[in-house]
This record gives C-alpha cells, structure tokens and sequence, in this order.
C-alpha cells in the first residue's frame, strides 16, 4: 500500500510540475494535455492502472478546451476588425451633420441645436441645464405638441458662462426626457482601449452608439 501510495504521489507531482513548466512557458493546452497524459500513463501503477472512462473523460474535456481557445481567439480577431471598421466609416463621415443623445455637452458662445420628442401634448415644458456646480438654469420653453420639438439654444442670449453641462427637459407634469444635439462630426479619435469616439466641434466627444441621425453634409 505504501508503494502504490508513492508511485502515485510521484506521477502527480510530476504532471504538476510540468503543467507548470509548459504554462509558464506559454505552451499550447494540447502540448499541455498530452504531456500530463503521457506522464499519467508512465507513472500509474501497474497493479491498479487508470481507468479508461477517466481517460475518455479528459480527452473530451481537452476538446472542448481547445474549441473555447478558439472561438475566443476569432471573437478576439473579428472584434478587432470591426473597431477598424467602425474607425475608417467614421472617418469617411468626418464634416457631415449627425444627431446625438447628449446627456451632458459643453457650451461656449456658438448656439447650439437641441431636439427632443414629446409623448404627448404638454404644458409648461423646460430645457434644463445644469453645470458642473450643480446649478440649475431653467429655460421655458412653453406649452408643445406630441412628437419631435426643437429648440436653439443660444448661450449669450441666455448669459451662460461657458462650461459642462448636463441638460434635460422637463414637462408640468414631471416627466423627464432625454435630450438630442445636432452638429457637424469634425474628428474620430481612438482611445486607449482601441474604441473611438466622435469629436462634435466645441461639444465635446460622443460615443458613436449616441448617434441616432447622419445628416449628410450641409449645402455649401
């Protein structure tokens, strides 16, 4: 009993150590598998070999294995092209107008284009802006119809100091809703993680999945 206790102790600290070792060593899982297999078989004991089912058993784990290493590595590969995909279209776009959600933009002294939808019929509807203080300034935009509305913003008509902001509209009712700008694409960065983001002018950069309207190009 004790011998067989330590032939089998030995196989497994030799299969740990060169699962180890071929880990370490960046080898591929069925270099890996087969050594630890090969190292299992010579060092079983002989009075009680390895049952087969058990055998049967990794070979079966080992493909699945590789099939998961492998539908990574293509989701890995297809995830890059499309970020460059997705990169050279934007830059094809580079110059035309777009319609964004912009839960925040920053404002200076060029009027800005904001649109949103109504569900319904509604009285005393406000733009609401609120800057990086926590300050919030109210524009009243009035009693508006069901559907799209739009509204020019105009910062030196309303004495914004030029900064973020967060913006909104509200009804008399309380209903909030989300806010669209309007501007002219005039760069594509890419950022660290290799996704990119759409440069508006002086509004500031947008995740290209805020985009809900291309424009085109305005007439010259």
């Amino acid at each position: 009993m004790s011998t067989t206790s330590n032939v089998n102790n030995n196989g497994s600290n030799a299969a740990g150590s060169t699962a180890s070792s071929l880990i370490g060593g960046n080898g591929s899982v069925t270099d890996l598998f087969t050594t630890l297999l090969v190292a299992q078989i010579k060092n079983q004991d002989p009075l009680s070999p390895q049952d087969p089912s058990q055998m049967v058993s990794q070979l079966t784990q080992l493909s699945q294995m590789e099939s998961l290493q492998g539908l990574a590595s293509q989701a890995s590969t297809t995830s890059g092209l499309l970020s460059s995909l997705q990169v050279l279209t934007l830059g094809g776009q580079v110059g035309s107008t777009v319609q964004v959600q912009a839960s925040q933009i920053h404002v200076d002294d060029a009027k800005v284009q904001t649109h949103f939808t109504l569900p319904g019929n509604a009285d005393k509807v406000q733009l609401v802006l609120t800057d990086s203080k926590g300050v919030e300034r109210r524009v009243d935009l009035g009693s508006l119809g069901v559907g799209a509305n739009g509204y020019t913003l105009d910062p030196a008509q309303l004495g914004l100091a030029s900064g973020d902001y967060q913006l909104r509209v509200e009804t008399g009712a309380g209903l909030k809703l989300p806010v669209e700008v309007s501007a002219s694409i005039t760069g594509v960065r890419l950022t660290g993680n290799g996704s990119a983001v759409v440069q508006l002018g002086s509004l500031g950069e947008f995740d290209p999945a805020a985009i809900t309207q291309f424009k085109g190009h305005l007439a010259s």
